[in-house]
C-alpha cells in the first residue's frame, strides 16, 4: 500500500471511531473486566447491569462457550475458523483454543470497529495463519471476497463460522441475511457455532436504553435460533444456555477460578454448534 493510500485509510478510519459513544465490543470487554473502553462505554455497561444483574455472569459466561465450542470443533479435525464480529481481543483467544488441538489452525477475525482490528492485528494476528481484518458482517459477498481472507481460509474446505453474541445486533431479517450468506458457502462438513439472546423476562426496554439509541438489540425465541442451524446438525447438549452447553464439555478451557456457574433463565443467551450435513 503506498504511504497516500495509508494516510487514507487512517483518516477514513479515524472518521469512523468516536469515543463519546457506546461501542459493542468496548461494552462487552467492560463486562469481561477488560481494560479496552471508555467513559461512554462503562456509564453503558453499568445501566445494562442496573437492568440485567447479572450481565457480566452471562458475558464470562458466553466467553466461556465459545472456548470450550471451539476446543470442541478442533476435536473433531477443523483447522480453519472465520470469527465474525470478533470484537477485542480476550484470552483465550479463537486461535489460542483451536491451536491447543490442531496446532496449525487457521483464523481469521472479523469486525467493523477499526478499534478491535487494530488492537486484534497488534495482539493477535502476530504469526502466520491469524489475520484480523475490518468487515461488515451485513455486507457477507464483500467479506468473503477480500483477498486478505482467501489467503487464509479456504472455502473449499470444511471451515468453523463463529457468530458470537452478535446477532442480536441485527433486526431479525437482517440475522437470517447474515448467518444464510455465509451458511451457502460453507460445504459440508463445517462447523456453525452460534451464541443469541433470546427472548427473557427482564423488560427489554431497560437493555436497549442502556446501548443506546445507535445500537438495536433484538432477543428472539429458542425456535428461531434454531433456525440457524437449518441443515445441520447440533453437537450434544444441543441449543441450550450458554453456560449449559459449556459445562458438558470434558476439557478444562479455562482455570479452574474463572470457570463459570451456570446462570439463572434470565440470562437469555442460547448457545449451539452444529455440523453441516452432506
Amino acid at each position: 500500500m503506498t504511504d497516500q493510500a495509508d494516510q487514507a485509510d487512517s483518516i477514513a478510519r479515524a472518521q469512523k471511531f468516536d469515543s463519546s459513544r457506546p461501542n459493542v465490543a468496548r461494552i462487552y470487554d467492560y463486562l469481561l473486566g477488560g481494560k479496552d473502553h471508555f467513559a461512554a462505554d462503562r456509564q453503558a455497561a453499568q445501566r445494562l447491569i442496573a437492568a440485567l444483574p447479572n450481565a457480566a455472569v452471562v458475558a464470562r459466561a458466553n466467553r466461556t462457550f465459545l472456548a470450550a465450542a471451539v476446543r470442541h470443533v478442533a476435536h473433531q479435525g477443523i483447522a480453519q475458523y472465520l470469527d465474525i464480529g470478533a470484537g477485542l481481543p480476550t484470552s483465550p483467544s479463537v486461535h489460542d483454543c483451536a491451536r491447543a488441538i490442531i496446532p496449525g489452525a487457521r483464523v481469521a477475525y472479523v469486525d467493523n470497529d477499526p478499534v478491535a482490528v487494530t488492537h486484534a492485528q497488534a495482539l493477535l494476528a502476530t504469526g502466520d495463519g491469524v489475520i484480523a481484518i475490518e468487515g461488515d458482517a451485513r455486507e457477507p459477498e464483500a467479506v468473503l471476497a477480500n483477498p486478505a481472507l482467501a489467503a487464509v481460509i479456504d472455502l473449499t474446505e470444511p471451515v468453523c463460522l463463529l457468530l458470537v453474541s452478535m446477532l442480536h445486533f441485527f433486526t431479525a431479517g437482517e440475522a437470517d441475511m447474515i448467518v444464510g450468506a455465509f451458511r451457502q458457502r460453507m460445504v459440508p462438513g463445517s462447523y456453525l457455532i452460534i451464541s443469541q439472546g433470546n427472548s427473557n423476562p427482564v423488560p427489554r426496554e431497560g437493555i436497549q436504553d442502556a446501548y443506546g439509541s445507535g445500537i438495536t438489540l433484538t432477543g428472539r425465541p429458542a425456535a428461531e435460533i434454531a433456525a440457524y442451524f437449518d441443515g445441520f446438525d447440533l453437537a450434544p447438549p444441543g441449543l441450550v444456555p450458554v453456560a449449559e452447553w459449556a459445562a458438558v464439555q470434558p476439557d478444562a478451557w479455562l482455570p479452574p477460578p474463572q470457570r463459570t456457574q451456570p446462570t439463572p433463565p434470565q440470562a437469555g443467551m442460547l448457545a449451539g454448534v452444529g455440523r453441516k450435513r452432506p
